[in-house]
This record gives structure tokens, C-alpha cells and sequence, in this order.
């Protein structure tokens, strides 16, 4: 093990150490102090991994580490991340610092249980996104499960328990057909009597999974969209998503919209693709219909809201339509603007519903018939307020815009006639420009309940509850830790809006090897040869190999 990898399982047990240690705590004024430097800690190997990162060679797993659980199980903790991954996993370890910060006034009660469930979520995330073996990251991604179903039950809003219900089952159940969907595969590749010499390293599946008929790879595909598209989560399987988002805490609101709903849109890129390219070639205009259902649906739906927070979370459903819709055109502009998506609506929607939690804790009331005018009394609030709403808008200069922008057009690029001109990368799935002009109609939607959300609680004048004043405890506007919490999220949302090239950069290895998945898989040509970057020799590096492991 070098010490790279050593600082990669760090970030995925640390934090489980740290929730050890404040669980079995006698002191429970100590908890969040634990906690919060715990998740600072985590930055610096974090920091220290991106640094050492090998951008030239992103479509590879670096970093990594596997050591052996049942030899004739081909069972193995392996671990590793490319670009896509390590992405995923600094905003993950970045989000940390903020959501522990952003509880210290708003948990007065059970700190102990609350962090330590906070702790143990950080390094399942990272868990998820670094696992190489389908056993880890199954086992990581159920067990982010667990947390998120106690924080919302445990410290949610008067309806938490029904919300905690419904989000337990949704997932749970679709996680179960998910499960069923990745052993077929395992057997698949290893031969229906080959039992003892089954692998479930997920570059080596990738590599020969796509042999299956397209019967296998539907019905496989079938299985892996039933837990991903839950996650995501994709028309019609997003009812959970709004009652959990509103009555989970702030914490648990920013880590679901900016990191777990992350986890379908990762599934699907990740496995459903590639396990089932020709499936998923075959259906992706029905997928892409869903995506443009949930964006135009749960748009019109935020159109209605008076609660502040729902609107944000049904948001999410539709801004999410866009990321799905990127991947179900199959070319390199719709997975590129796809990932980048997942990565802004991480930083634009966290903070709507780390300021929505902020005027919370003041108000005790989500509701804009309620409360409005907040720009006179709390300018500071407004301004976060404004610029957050802004950057999920799509607002030219802002994170939003770039993401949206190539989602849409991947749709037009997916059409025939592009194919047929020749343009680069225009190659994709059988979409179009109507998809493109249907999907664009959700863009005007978001303009126009988000601008009402702004202007009718920040703007005209102040109206506040009437018992306001008997429970007020904060500060009118907000503090130097609220402002701290903010500016990293608000910083990332100017940088990658002004700078999207260095995301793309960053990922165009990945993303051009799973093109050539998809189209190796459907016995199709690339229109032009892909860029790639080079190693010292000149030579491409391996799409699917297992590189950069080292053994026990």
C-alpha cells in the first residue's frame, strides 16, 4: 500500500472512526467539535490526492488498493478513482465541513446521535464513488441508506416519520432489484458453472458484460434503472424526494440534493451504460422522454409552491431530467455537459437549501405567504439568496448555464443528420432537436417560478410571522460561520460557470471511453478519432484495464 492510497481509505474510515468516537462520547457538547474537525482533516488528503492526480490519464483507476475477502468469490476490497469518481468524491469531502458547520445552532438536542450518523454518511459517499469492486460499492451504497433514514426520522419537521418511511422503502426496494441485476452479471462473465472463479471487479465486468444478447442486457438494464432511477430520481419514481427533502434537516437536505441524488445519475454512467450499452442505445429515447417528463412535471409543480423548500426540492427533479437526458444521447457533449450538471447541482441547489435553513431557524416558517421581504432586514441573506437562485436559473457566467447548455445540445447533436455530416463527437443516441426544444421549455419554467421565489421572499415588503419575536435566538442576519459555509459553494459556482473547460478537461478520457463502449458495443465507428491525452511513451492509455491496484 503507498501512501496515496493510504490517504484514499482514510477518507472512506476516518469519518467512521470519528463517529465511533463520538457515539460512545460521554460528553455531548464535544460532538460537534469532533465532528467538525474531523471533516476539516479530510480535506487536506483530499487535497493531496487531487493534487497528485494524473489528468492525462483519467479513464483509468488511480490510486489503488485491493486486497482479498473470499478468494473463490472473487470477492476484494478494492478501491480507486478516475477523474468521474474523484470529481464526485472532492465534492463529497468539500460538502463535510459545511453541513457540520451549518448544524451547530439548528441541533440542540441528541448532538451525539446526530454527528455521528453525519460522520459515518461522509465515508460511505466516499465509499460509493471509490469502490472497484461491485460488492463494495453495493455495500456503500445501501449504507448511505441507513444515515439519511435516521437523520430525517430523528431530526426532521413534524412529518418526518411518514417522509423517513417513504424514503427508506423507494429505495430499499429498488436497491433489492439493482442487487438481482449486478449478480446476473457476475455470473454472466464467469460462465453459469464457473462458480469458484467469479470476479466482481468492476472494470473487468465492463469489459465483457456488453457480449450479452440485447434480451439479457434489457432485462439487466431493467434491473439496474429500478434502484438508479429512484436515486436520481427520474419521472415517475421521485414522490419520495420532496417529502424527504422537507422534512429532513438542513444537513441531511444539502447532502441529499448536492451528493445522493448523485448517486443514481453516478449508477447509470457508471454501470447501466456500460454493463448494457445495447439496451440502453436501444431505449434511450424512452429514458430521455422520462427526463423531459420530470423537467416540464415537476417544474410546473414548483410553479404552485408556497413552501420554499419543497420548490427547491422539486427543483431537483427537474434540473436532474436534464443530467439523465445529457447520458441517454450517448455522445461525448451529453455525457460531458451531464457530469458537470451533477457537479453544479451539488454547489447552486446545496446552497438554496443551506439558506432556506438559515432563515428557518429564524422564522420557523418555509412558507412565502408567511414570510417575504427579507432584503430590507437580512441583506446579506438576500444577496446568497439571490445568487444561489441565479446559478440553478442557468444564469450566463454562472455554473448552471455551461451543464444545461450541453445537456441541450447533445440532444441535437444525437440526431441523424449530425451523424450523417460528420460532425466529432456528434455520434449519440436516436434524440433530436424536438427533445432539445421540448427539454428547453423546462429551462423558461425554472426562470420563471425561481425569479417568483426570489422576488416574493427577498423583495417588496417585510412581512414576518407574528410570533416571530418569541422564539427569536440568531442574529437578524447572518453570521461569520453562516457566510463561511456559503462562500466555498458560492466561489465554485463562479469558477466552473467562468472556467467549465477545466471540468471537461478533466473528464474527456472517461467520457470518450464510454463512448467507445457504446459504440464497440452497437458495432458502430466513431464519426471522427476521439482526443486523447498520452502517456510519456505516446501510448493511449487502457480503457478497462485494472491499473494502479496493488495487492496483498
Amino acid at each position: 500500500m503507498n501512501s496515496d492510497s493510504l490517504m484514499l481509505i482514510i477518507l472512506i474510515f476516518f469519518p467512521v472512526v470519528a463517529a465511533l468516537q463520538i457515539a460512545f462520547s460521554k460528553n455531548s457538547d464535544n460532538a460537534y467539535r469532533v465532528a467538525f474537525i474531523t471533516s476539516l482533516v479530510l480535506l487536506l488528503p483530499a487535497l493531496k490526492l487531487l493534487d497528485r492526480f494524473d489528468f492525462a490519464a483519467g479513464d483509468t483507476a488511480q490510486f489503488g488498493y485491493s486486497i482479498s475477502w473470499v478468494d473463490s468469490l472473487g470477492l476484494n476490497f478494492s478501491i480507486g478513482m478516475d477523474s468521474v469518481s474523484m470529481l464526485l468524491i472532492m465534492l463529497s469531502v468539500l460538502l463535510g465541513p459545511i453541513v457540520v458547520a451549518a448544524s451547530k445552532s439548528a441541533i440542540t438536542k441528541d448532538k451525539r446521535m446526530y454527528y455521528a450518523w453525519l460522520m459515518v454518511l461522509q465515508g460511505a459517499m466516499v465509499g460509493v464513488f471509490a469502490a472497484q469492486d461491485l460488492l463494495l460499492f453495493y455495500i456503500c451504497f445501501e449504507f448511505t441508506l441507513l444515515p439519511m433514514f435516521v437523520l430525517i426520522r430523528k431530526f426532521g419537521s413534524t412529518n418526518r416519520v411518514a417522509a423517513s418511511i417513504k424514503f427508506f422503502l423507494y429505495t430499499f426496494t429498488g436497491s433489492m432489484l439493482t442487487l438481482a441485476a449486478m449478480v446476473y452479471v457476475v455470473w454472466f462473465v464467469a460462465g453459469p458453472d464457473q462458480f469458484g472463479s467469479w470476479t466482481l471487479d468492476i472494470p473487468t465486468l465492463t469489459k465483457y458484460a456488453w457480449h450479452m444478447s440485447l434480451t439479457q442486457q434489457s432485462w439487466v438494464l431493467l434491473g439496474l434503472l429500478a434502484g438508479f432511477a429512484v436515486k436520481v430520481p427520474l419521472f415517475p419514481f421521485h414522490t419520495w424526494l420532496p417529502l424527504a427533502h422537507t422534512e429532513a434537516p438542513t444537513a441531511g437536505s444539502v447532502i441529499l440534493a448536492a451528493v445522493l441524488l448523485k448517486l443514481g445519475t453516478y449508477g447509470i454512467y457508471r454501470f447501466a451504460i456500460p454493463l448494457a450499452p445495447e439496451a440502453f442505445f436501444e431505449y434511450a429515447p424512452h429514458i430521455a422522454v422520462l427526463s423531459i417528463i420530470g423537467i416540464i412535471y415537476a417544474g410546473l409543480i414548483c410553479w404552485v409552491q408556497t413552501d420554499i423548500k419543497k420548490l427547491v426540492a422539486y427543483s431537483s427533479v427537474s434540473h436532474l431530467g436534464f443530467a439523465v437526458l445529457g447520458m441517454a444521447a450517448l455522445n461525448v457533449t451529453g455525457f460531458s455537459g451531464s457530469i458537470l450538471y451533477m457537479l453544479s447541482h451539488g454547489l447552486s441547489t446545496g446552497g438554496l437549501f443551506l439558506m432556506i435553513g438559515f432563515m428557518y431557524e429564524r422564522y420557523h416558517t418555509r412558507d412565502m405567504n408567511t414570510v417575504g421581504g427579507l432584503a430590507s432586514k437580512m441583506p446579506i441573506w438576500a444577496t446568497f439568496m439571490v445568487f444561489f437562485a441565479m446559478a440553478s436559473v442557468g444564469l450566463p457566467g454562472l455554473n448552471g448555464f455551461p451543464s444545461e447548455v450541453l445537456c441541450l445540445i447533445s440532444s441535437f447533436q444525437s440526431d441523424a443528420a449530425w451523424t450523417a455530416a460528420g460532425e466529432p463527437g456528434a455520434w449519440g443516441s436516436s434524440l433530436g432537436p424536438w427533445f432539445a426544444v421540448f427539454a428547453g421549455t423546462g429551462m423558461v419554467i425554472a426562470a420563471m417560478y425561481l425569479l417568483y421565489m426570489v422576488g416574493k421572499i427577498c423583495f417588496g415588503p417585510l412581512r414576518e410571522p407574528q410570533d416571530h419575536h418569541e422564539h427569536e435566538t440568531l442574529p437578524t442576519d447572518l453570521n461569520l460561520r453562516e457566510i463561511a459555509t456559503l462562500t466555498p459553494l458560492a466561489l465554485g459556482c463562479i469558477y466552473f460557470g467562468l472556467q467549465p473547460t477545466v471540468l471537461l478537461d478533466t473528464v474527456s478520457d472517461q467520457v470518450n471511453a464510454t463512448v467507445r463502449i457504446v459504440e464497440q458495443a452497437n458495432g458502430l465507428e466513431p464519426a471522427e478519432p476521439r482526443i486523447m491525452h498520452t502517456d510519456d511513451s505516446g501510448h493511449e492509455p487502457v480503457i478497462n484495464g485494472n491499473e494502479g491496484a496493488s495487492h496483498d
